[in-house]
């Protein structure tokens, strides 16, 4: 029997104050944009990061 292979694709968490690209992600396509309060090495304190397809 054949695998069936699941449909995972690969996202990037940008900070919203900076613009940079901190962290990626693996997740399920669909659902609502992620908005995630991460660590901003740049500003050294955590800020909000929204989620972007590159």
């Amino acid at each position: 029997m054949a695998k069936s292979k699941k449909k995972v694709e690969t996202v990037f968490l940008v900070c919203e104050e900076t613009g940079d690209y901190n962290y990626t992600i693996r997740r399920k396509p669909g659902g609502e944009k992620l908005k995630l309060s991460k660590y901003s090495p740049r500003l050294r304190k955590h800020t909000t990061h929204a989620e972007k397809k590159k």
